[in-house]
């Protein structure tokens, strides 16, 4: 029996016409603590490889690890505010497997008794809620990275040889299992990928991860089956390793629909297996069978102390938590009397929290919203970054909307100003002071340029004299256009309804 279809797949949306998809999430979350997990080693990211190790984390014979406290907390934490209720008493165990990532040949982690368990959270798709359980919530350490060299793909395969650096070995790792998600349909990429974001803004909003992606502080491993619709049975389940980007979970859940209904509709029969995305192709190629359960043996920790958070301590946890981003965001689109259409615009554009920082200096949220989802959106995709790798800030396009509303500059001169700011020439009111694009007022130079629109079209005029006055947006724009948009419009057109008489 077939168990392949090459590089066939099938159209999206008779995968779903034919097949119920369920997806699973496992999210690691590498905490931001100044220290490892068991040990006092520094975490900074980018150190020289294999500086910031020692013979706890390293394993070596007789060193003895110790429970980093503000990583627990920071656990519990998180489980918080998943919902999820805080075992009284847990405790860690050694998963024992071998590979040249982990010194110790074990890997200190939660098996059966985890930190936090039955958890959830809602995520909306199109104006729809779905809600993803959470299964557990544990604390475990991260492993070393190994590094492969030569070779095209930079996996192990076609290398020359491989290194390993154990900087991150023992950093505080917690990782989130959700539950299978069925009924999610035509929808399953776009939940998998409002779930990452969901728990990467909660975990950003606790503080207790950078939650960057691009440099491994969150990762997904992806869960994909599929079943005849109808069917009481789930499929057989893929699971696309350390996705690294939230379009990548969408375009990895995706994929893995298309070509296990490839293999299903040829006969074929979908193998249990970890998968590789990659990201040009956003295709995914195999990795391991995980057709029988790998046996870590596992058993308790004998090292290490079992964990007994006191209740009061957990309830004091609770209160102390932040607003989270969901109360967050219908707190904002009330208070800014918003539609739910356009406070997903916010989020899924990445400015919600820049609009809030851009009031919060002053500006008005209409003003707010109108220059970062319009001119700064639009120069952001120019220049292929995220909105926040502009060089502006929130406090400078409020410096720029009261420039506008108190007549200093218009719109066009503000897109000017933005030009200066973002070039590094100081702020919008240095920039238009420099460049000299201040508003011209009733000046000289006005009256002039007022003067010669009216003498360079008197077919204009007389149709003005003639009682077309929609004829003065002619005159209004050659004045602009000699004045290099300096002139204020309206300013101008109450000029040259002076100075023509109308019949």
């Amino acid at each position: 029996m077939t168990t392949t279809t090459g590089d066939r797949l099938v159209e999206f949306d008779d995968v779903v016409a034919r097949y119920e998809p369920v997806i699973g999430l496992e999210t690691h979350v590498e905490l931001g603590t100044a220290s490892k997990m068991f040990c006092g080693c520094a975490t900074t990211f980018g150190a020289e490889p294999n500086t910031q190790t020692c013979p706890v984390c390293l394993g070596m014979p007789g060193s003895l690890p110790v429970a980093n406290a503000a990583a627990i907390e920071a656990t519990i934490r998180i489980g918080l505010a998943l919902g999820c209720r805080i075992a009284s008493w847990c405790r860690f165990a050694r998963k024992n497997y071998f590979y040249p990532d982990i010194p110790k040949g074990f890997q200190t982690s939660q098996y059966d008794e985890p930190l936090c368990t039955a958890g959830h959270l809602d995520v909306e798709v199109d104006g729809e809620t779905y809600r993803v359980e959470i299964e557990r919530v544990h604390l475990e350490e991260d492993t070393g990275k190994n590094l492969h060299v030569g070779g095209a793909t930079g996996r192990i395969h076609g290398a020359d040889h491989s290194l390993v650096d154990f900087n991150r070995a023992g950093i505080p790792l917690v990782e989130i299992v959700t539950r299978p998600v069925p009924g999610v349909g035509a929808k399953a990429p776009e939940v998998a990928r409002a779930y990452v974001a969901e728990l990467r803004d909660i975990v950003q909003a606790l503080g207790v991860s950078d939650v960057r992606m691009e440099q491994g502080s969150l990762r997904c491993d992806v869960n994909t089956s599929l079943a005849p619709a109808g069917s009481l049975e789930w499929g057989t389940r893929t699971e696309t390793k350390n996705v690294n980007s939230l379009r990548s979970v969408e375009r990895a859940v995706r994929f893995e629909m298309r070509r296990q209904a490839a293999v299903l509709d040829d006969g074929g029969r979908v193998l249990q297996e970890t998968r590789h995305f990659h990201e040009d192709t956003g295709s995914t190629s195999p990795g391991r069978s995980k057709e029988e359960a790998t046996d870590y043996r596992y058993f308790p920790e004998p090292d290490l102390v079992p964990i007994a958070p006191d209740a009061e301590w957990v309830e004091k946890l609770r209160a102390d938590l932040p607003e989270l981003p969901a109360a967050r965001r219908a707190r904002l689109q009330q208070e800014w009397g918003l539609p739910p259409t356009e406070m997903t615009w916010l989020v899924n554009a990445g400015a919600l929290g820049l609009v809030e920082d851009t009031v919060a200096a002053g500006a008005s949220p209409a003003e707010a919203r109108k220059w970062w989802l319009g001119e700064l959106a639009r120069r952001a995709n120019d220049a292929g970054v995220e909105l926040t790798g502009l060089a502006v800030t929130p406090a400078q396009v409020a410096e720029l909307t009261r420039l506008v509303a108190d007549g200093t500059i218009n719109d066009k001169l503000a897109r000017q100003a933005l030009d200066g700011v973002l070039a590094g020439e100081g702020s919008p009111a240095q920039v238009v002071q420099a460049r000299g694009l201040a508003v011209m007022g009733e000046s000289d130079e006005l009256v002039a340029a007022v003067d010669a629109a009216i003498a360079g079209a008197p077919d204009v005029v007389a149709k003005v004299q003639a009682g077309k006055v929609q004829a003065l947006g002619a005159l209004v724009g050659a004045v602009m256009k000699t004045t290099r948009g300096k002139a204020d419009a309206a300013t101008v057109k109450r000029m040259l309804e002076e100075r023509i008489v109308v019949s």
